[in-house]
């Protein structure tokens, strides 16, 4: 049997996140890509709207070419931090969820430490009710208090890392241990 057939292709990880709306996306990528390929993993970058032209308008061409990205993915990279706000950008969490959705394993990084309760506190005025619930002062809306860095949605369904370098680590682990399963499957 030939040798060079029985090397596996590296495994592909996509990469979402806000990072594409950086000034320096391009030399971004450009690290985040080498540090990818350091660690023994392929990248697929997400889609700015430079690719095939075809008829569709500019954001349904970056939707489908990021969508099939996310399909041709083993693995999903996702810098969470907070964008604009208290939350990780909509997008990459809507990327996050199509990814789980999909079966593909997402390690997020850039999260934010301490809990989300912690930081809407720190941002809102919140009081908590006579019922022991978090809420907004200003509207009474609830605030997700369970000790979580994210949303219970984004915490119970993705593994989340202090950083890029730990991300990459747990994402190569988690492949690897996939393919292992695969491989011992019938």
């Amino acid at each position: 049997m030939n040798e060079a057939l029985d090397i596996a292709p590296r495994p592909r990880v996509y990469l979402a996140g806000p990072d594409v709306f950086r000034p320096d996306a391009r030399e971004h990528f450009v690290r985040l890509k080498a540090a990818c390929e350091a660690a023994g993993l392929a990248v697929l970058l997400p889609a700015d709207g430079n690719e095939d032209q075809s008829t569709q308008t500019p954001e349904m061409q970056i939707y489908e070419a990021n969508m099939q990205r996310l399909r041709g993915a083993d693995g999903v990279l996702a810098n969470l931090a907070s964008f604009r706000g208290l939350e990780p950008d909509s997008g990459t969490v809507f990327e996050v969820g199509a990814a789980v959705a999909l079966g593909i394993p997402v390690v997020a990084y850039g999260v934010p430490e301490g809990s989300y309760a912690g930081r809407v506190r720190a941002a809102l005025p919140c009081e908590v009710d006579a019922n022991g619930v978090l809420r907004e002062t200003g509207t009474g809306i609830a605030v997700e208090d369970f000790g979580q860095p994210l949303n219970l949605m984004l915490a119970c369904s993705i593994h989340v890392e202090p950083t890029l370098e730990a991300a990459l680590k747990k994402m190569v682990g988690l492949l690897a241990a996939r393919r292992a399963q695969e491989a011992g499957k019938p």
